[in-house]
């Protein structure tokens, strides 16, 4: 079976961007006149939940404060949220993130072949149009065919909604394309919506049990980032490029049920 699209999700696989949203998150706070302080410990817990308002809800559901105390914070959380964002897109801009070894040059692998690209987050769209550009150059946005983020579906990772939206959007089977997780959520989300997917963990998802990922990976690997010997031994070369990820997606694919086979 043929591999007909990538679909990536952003925060932590296209680069990773933890770090600069748990500040972006504080300067909000300390906008707002907030006393809160997410240290990396909290903000480890926190990414258990999918979406930044999403986020902000629970820890406010979370806080000792009376009940109006509670819903006059919940009715912020909007307010907030905008601030973060506008606080993120300027550590952004300000060039402190990176792609993540072996994104770039799988996308332009990917682009060069001719295979549509995909982008499924629950970020916002505006975190999204800050950060590709930043990681890939100015007019990487439009590389993508699909960007499916944010609030368009009704239900978050690791529901499979917007991967079902952006799978339906590039016109495809999902079980002919691949995803690119790096959290628990992402992978259960992109597996529910019945894709290939490959897990990539960042230091905030090391811990999390990524083993229903059909392969799991250090990074992707580049020329001068190759991977480890298991690593490269797994997927028969020190880089996963196109052609190996469309050999591990065959293998996969051989075994589905034939009526599940045929697009």
């Amino acid at each position: 079976m043929r591999l007909e699209a990538l679909v990536f999700d952003v925060d932590g696989t296209l680069a990773d961007t933890e770090e600069a949203h748990r500040r972006a998150f504080n300067a909000a706070f300390r906008v707002h006149g907030l006393d809160w302080d997410w240290t990396p410990e909290v903000y480890g817990v926190l990414l258990n939940v999918a979406g930044g308002k999403e986020r902000l809800t629970h820890w406010v559901g979370s806080l000792a404060v009376a009940p109006e105390e509670r819903d006059r914070l919940r009715g912020q959380v909007p307010e907030i949220h905008a601030t973060k964002t506008r606080e993120f897109a300027g550590l952004v801009a300000q060039g402190e993130l990176r792609p993540r070894t072996g994104i770039a040059r799988l996308i332009g692998e990917a682009r060069g072949r001719g295979v549509p690209l995909g982008i499924a987050s629950t970020t916002t769209l505006a975190n999204v149009e800050a950060l590709v550009p930043a990681l890939l150059g100015e007019e990487a946005l439009s590389w993508f065919d699909v960007v499916a983020v944010g609030d368009v579906v009704p239900r978050k990772k690791p529901a499979p909604d917007i991967y079902q939206l952006a799978v339906r959007r590039l016109g495809a089977a999902p079980e002919h394309c691949a995803a690119f997780e790096d959290s628990d959520l992402g992978v259960r989300a992109a597996r529910a919506a019945g894709l290939f997917t490959v897990a990539v963990c960042t230091r905030w998802t090391r811990e999390h049990d990524l083993s229903s990922a059909h392969l799991q990976l250090p990074s992707l690997g580049d020329p001068d980032a190759p991977l480890d010997s298991e690593s490269a031994d797994r997927i028969g070369g020190p880089w996963l490029d196109v052609d190996r990820l469309a050999a591990r997606h065959g293998s996969w694919a051989s075994t589905l049920p034939a009526t599940r086979a045929v697009s």
